[in-house]
C-alpha cells in the first residue's frame, strides 16, 4: 500500500491524547471514560494510518509528542485543589514515595464537546487540503465553489379586519390621499362600464395567499494570490427586488431567470486590511432590521482590523459608498449610500463571545421634493416633461411599505410618490454566544435604531405649499431583539435550533427599501414576533419552520380624517423550509 504524508496540526491530536493519557484515574467512572477516549483516539489514529491519510512513522510520532506534552504538562503543573493523588485516598496526607500524579476532572459534556471539536478541526483541515488526493491540479487548491437550494411553502393570512384596499383608492381620489405608508394599497385599474368610470382596487389587504417558492444560488470564489481574490454569485429572483431571491412556482412550466447577484474583487493586502469593490456581500455588522439577509451592496468597502496579543479583543471600522442611482439631468448629484462602522469582537472567557457594532447611514438625495416637472393643459390633463419629471420619485421597483410618502406631483391625478423625511440612521448593534451548555450554545442579539434624518419642518420645505402646514407623522426609532438555542449551526443530522424574536420599528426609523421582506410582508411601521425551529435531516440538509405575526404600528393611511387614523394591515405567515448546502 502507497502511503501518502500529509501535514497534520500535531496539537490536535496532543489536546485529544493529552486528555486520555495523563495518568490514570482515581475513581472508577472516570478511569473507564478515558480508557474510552484512548481508545477511540488510538482507534482514530490507525484509520487514518490504514487509508493512506497518515504514514505509520508520523503516527509514531504524533503519539510520542503528544505524550511528551502530556508528561511535561503533568510535571510543571503545581498541586492544586480539584485533583486526585495515586498513592493516597481523597483527603489523605499523601506521605508515600510514589509520585504524584493528577487528573483533572472533566465532565461528560466537555469531553463530548473536545471530541466533536477535534473531529470537526480534523476533518475541515482534510477537506481543505485534500488528504489522499494526490496530484491534485493547484487550481483546486485556490477555487471555492459553493451552494445552496431551498424549497419554502409559504401561507401569508391577512387578517379579515384589516382596512378594505377600495379604502385606500377612495382616499386617493378625494382629495386627501397625499400622504400615505402602503403606497401600493392605492393600485387601482381605471374601467369604464354602461358609460361611467371606475376605479376597481388591485391592490390586497385581506385575502389569504399560499405559495410553493424556491430559491437556487451558485457562488464562486478564487484565490488569485496572498493579497487578491474575486468572486461572483448567481441566483434565482427577480431583477426588481433585492430583498429577496425566491422565485414562485406555477409559471406555466417555464423557465426561471437567473441573476448576477455578486461580482466583486477583493484585496488583503494585510491581516488587518480588506477593500472590496463591485457588487459585494454586506459589510456591516447588523441585523435584518436594517438590512435583509439576501441583499448585496455596489461599490466600495473598506474594513480594518486591530489584534491585541490573544485576540481577545479585536476593534474593526468599516466605511463604504454605494451608488443607488446615477446622476441625471437637473440633480445637483445621483443618490447613493455612504456608511461608517466601528466596533469590536471580545471574548471576556473561552465560553463567552461578544460583538459590538455603532453604525452611522446616510442617504444622499434620497427624499422627495415639489415636482414641477409637468404642466397642465387647458382640457385638465397634463403633459410631464421627459427630462426632468419624477426625478424625486421613491418608485415602485425600490420601495417596500412603511416609509411616509407624500405626492412630490400634487397638481397631478397620477401620483408620484417622493420620501417625506431624509434618512440619516444612526445604529447601535450587539450580540452574545454563550457556549456554557456543550455542545449547545445560546446566542443572543439587539439592535436599536434612530433616523437622524427625521425632521417635519425639512419636509414642509422640500414638499411645497400643498404641505405648507401638514404634519406626516410617523416614528424615527425602531428596535429588534433576537435570541437562539440549540447547535451553533444546523449541518448534520440531529441538530437542531430554536429562534424568536421581537420587532418594533418606526415607520422613518429606517429605509424600507432594504431591510426583511418578510415579518408583515416586508418593510418598517411594524410591530411583531417570529417564532422558528429548525432540523438537520442529514448532512447540510435542514428542515425549517418558521411563523411570522406583524401588524403597523400607525395608520398607513394619512391622518387628515378619523376613519383614516385607524387604518391598519396585519398578517401572519407560516414558512416550511427544505434546505441543502453544498
Amino acid at each position: 500500500m502507497k502511503f501518502t504524508s500529509v501535514p497534520v496540526r500535531p496539537t490536535l491530536m496532543a489536546l485529544s491524547v493529552l486528555a486520555v493519557l495523563a495518568a490514570p484515574a482515581a475513581r472508577a467512572d472516570q478511569a473507564s471514560a478515558i480508557e474510552a477516549a484512548h481508545q477511540t483516539t488510538l482507534s482514530l489514529i490507525e484509520v487514518l494510518v490504514e487509508s493512506g491519510v497518515l504514514t505509520r512513522d508520523k503516527a509514531d510520532a504524533i503519539l510520542k509528542q503528544a505524550q511528551q506534552r502530556a508528561a511535561q504538562a503533568v510535571a510543571a503543573k503545581p498541586a492544586g485543589a480539584g485533583t486526585l493523588q495515586a498513592n493516597q485516598e481523597p483527603g489523605g496526607t499523601g506521605t508515600g514515595a510514589r509520585p504524584v500524579i493528577r487528573v483533572p476532572y472533566l465532565s461528560e459534556a466537555a469531553r463530548t464537546q473536545l471530541r466533536n471539536e477535534v473531529r470537526e478541526e480534523v476533518l475541515a483541515q482534510a477537506r481543505q487540503e485534500r488528504w489522499g488526493v494526490p496530484n491534485a491540479p493547484s487550481w483546486i487548491d485556490r477555487v471555492r465553489i459553493e451552494g445552496d437550494i431551498r424549497y419554502r411553502y409559504q401561507k401569508d393570512r391577512p387578517s379579515s379586519d384589516n382596512t378594505p384596499a377600495d379604502d385606500y383608492v377612495a382616499a386617493l381620489f378625494s382629495g386627501t390621499g397625499g400622504l400615505t405608508r402602503a403606497a401600493d394599497f392605492m393600485g387601482y385599474e381605471a374601467v369604464t362600464i354602461d358609460g361611467a368610470d371606475y376605479a376597481l382596487a388591485s391592490g390586497n389587504t385581506q385575502k389569504a395567499r399560499s405559495r410553493e417558492r424556491l430559491r437556487a444560488r451558485l457562488a464562486i470564489s478564487a484565490k488569485v494570490s496572498d493579497e487578491v481574490g474575486a468572486g461572483f454569485r448567481l441566483t434565482t429572483g427577480s431583477a426588481t427586488d433585492r430583498v429577496s431571491t425566491n422565485q414562485t412556482l406555477g409559471q406555466d412550466f417555464n423557465k426561471y431567470q437567473v441573476f448576477l447577484d455578486r461580482a466583486f474583487l477583493r484585496l488583503d493586502p494585510n491581516e488587518y486590511v480588506t477593500l472590496q469593490a463591485g457588487r459585494i456581500p454586506n459589510p456591516w455588522f447588523g441585523t435584518e432590521m436594517v438590512w435583509s439577509e439576501n441583499l448585496n451592496f455596489e461599490g466600495v468597502a473598506a474594513s480594518a482590523r486591530w489584534f491585541n496579543e490573544d485576540r481577545t479583543a479585536v476593534p474593526f471600522a468599516t466605511v463604504g459608498w454605494f451608488p443607488i442611482r446615477e446622476q441625471r439631468p437637473g440633480e445637483r448629484g445621483g443618490r447613493s449610500l455612504i456608511g461608517a462602522q466601528v466596533g469590536a469582537q471580545l471574548e471576556p472567557t473561552s465560553r463567552t463571545k461578544v460583538k459590538l457594532g455603532l453604525a452611522y447611514y446616510r442617504y444622499q438625495n434620497l427624499e422627495g421634493r415639489e415636482d414641477n416637472g409637468y404642466y397642465v393643459e387647458s382640457s385638465g390633463g397634463s403633459v410631464a416633461d421627459p427630462i426632468v419629471y419624477g426625478r424625486h420619485e421613491y418608485g415602485r421597483n425600490l420601495r417596500q411599505k412603511g416609509n411616509t410618502l407624500f405626492q412630490t406631483n400634487p397638481a397631478d391625478l397620477t401620483p408620484v410618490w417622493g420620501l417625506a423625511y431624509k434618512f440619516e440612521p444612526m445604529v447601535l448593534t450587539a450580540s452574545a454566544e454563550f457556549m456554557h451548555f456543550a455542545p449547545f450554545s445560546l446566542m443572543v442579539s439587539a439592535e436599536y435604531a434612530k433616523n437622524l434624518g427625521f425632521d417635519v419642518a425639512d419636509f414642509r420645505r422640500r414638499a411645497g405649499s400643498a404641505f405648507a402646514r401638514v404634519n406626516p407623522g410617523g416614528k424615527d426609532d425602531g428596535y429588534i431583539m433576537k435570541a437562539a438555542f440549540g447547535w451553533p449551526e444546523v449541518t448534520d443530522l440531529g441538530h437542531w435550533q430554536l429562534t424568536t424574536s421581537y420587532r418594533h420599528i418606526g415607520s422613518d426609523a429606517v429605509l424600507d427599501a432594504f431591510n426583511d421582506s418578510d415579518l408583515g410582508l416586508g418593510g418598517t411601521n411594524l410591530e411583531g414576533y417570529t417564532l422558528g425551529f429548525n432540523l438537520g435531516l442529514a448532512r447540510q440538509t435542514m428542515l425549517g419552520v418558521r411563523y411570522l405575526a406583524g401588524r403597523t404600528i400607525d395608520s398607513p393611511l394619512n391622518n387628515l380624517t378619523n376613519a383614516q387614523s385607524k387604518a391598519k394591515y396585519q398578517v401572519n405567515t407560516l414558512q416550511v423550509d427544505l434546505n441543502v448546502r453544498f
